[in-house]
């Protein structure tokens, strides 16, 4: 694996400034027009509500509320790109799909609106992905999210703020989690360069390794293969036994 993986396009600045932009100009026409998109959110356990799934990323309460999840789309969104530009718009719209149904299915009777879920999801991903690769690019990233927004895990549990949806919060990470099992990233795999780092190598079938033994030990095979090739060749049990006497060269020279 070379860093030749990770080139920087205009996507990894354009998707993260656009997907936010695009939160700041719903709330902007909530204001400015007086929409009640409140009534888009989540509802769990409630047919209508699940148009929630699609449309509560997009709205947010206040100002302050869209403001905190704006940074941490910025930052997290351009990661995503960057490192796993093959997953990226996968891991958007499934994270945004599959949490939102988590919610609708375990959340409180209330409208559960923000792109927090969201944030969840991307964290999560990042996270698990990147140990999960054992690549040490990957690892310092998963780091550096931990240091950044490690302690967003506390929002997870019921009863630390009953004013947020923690049900979001728990869902994003469970997804996340999830999308890092089943994304695979050949990408950043360890190239195969012997026969022994394939999974389904067995040293009994190779010539090279049959000459240890389990503990490592070196074994000469090479004398007895020679002594079974001729005991067979020579000793055959099966060919007919057959004498052969010399003379001595007085025994001759009296005759």
């Amino acid at each position: 694996m070379n860093d030749s993986q990770f080139k920087f396009s205009n996507s990894v600045v354009a998707l993260p400034v656009f997907f936010v932009l695009l939160l700041w100009v719903v709330y902007w026409m909530q204001i400015r027009f007086d929409f009640d998109f409140y009534q888009n959110g989540i509802y769990p356990r409630d047919f209508a509500g699940l148009q929630g799934i699609v449309f509560s990323p997009f709205i947010h309460e206040n100002l302050e509320h869209l403001y905190n999840n704006s940074i941490p789309l910025l930052i997290l969104l351009a990661a995503l790109r960057f490192f796993y530009p093959k997953q990226t718009f996968s891991i958007i719209v499934y994270g945004i799909l599959f949490s939102g149904l988590i919610t609708w299915i375990i959340g409180r009777e209330n409208f559960h609106i923000g792109a927090s879920g969201l944030i969840y999801v991307l964290v999560s991903f990042i996270f698990f992905k990147g140990i999960q690769t054992k690549y040490y690019r990957l690892i310092a990233l998963s780091l550096s999210v931990i240091l950044l927004y490690g302690g967003m895990i506390w929002y997870v549990f019921p009863g630390v703020d009953q004013s947020i949806s923690w049900e979001g919060h728990l869902s994003g990470l469970i997804t996340g989690f999830v999308l890092s099992v089943l994304y695979k990233t050949p990408e950043y795999s360890k190239p195969i360069l012997y026969d022994w780092q394939h999974p389904d190598f067995d040293p009994e079938r190779d010539p090279f390794m049959r000459h240890f033994d389990e503990n490592g030990n070196f074994i000469s095979r090479k004398e007895e293969e020679e002594e079974s090739d001729f005991n067979s060749s020579y000793f055959d049990s099966n060919l007919p036994v057959r004498y052969f006497i010399t003379k001595s060269d007085s025994e001759d020279n009296q005759q």
